[in-house]
């Protein structure tokens, strides 16, 4: 069973869970900026092909 098929069936008080890959954040890049609540993270996949989250 796939990652995607694996996940469990939301309640009706539980949002729905989305899955994005990490290609399509990225688009190609390596880095990604994120804006949350007025703060700046940033998203970057390592050359280990990690990802780290920095604020």
């Amino acid at each position: 069973m796939s990652e995607r098929e694996d996940h469990k069936t939301p309640t009706p008080n539980e949002p729905e869970q989305r899955i994005v890959t990490s290609s399509e954040l990225m688009q190609g890049g390596r880095t990604l900026l994120i804006e949350h609540t007025g703060q700046i993270y940033r998203l970057t996949i390592t050359k280990n092909d990690k990802l780290i989250l920095q604020k």
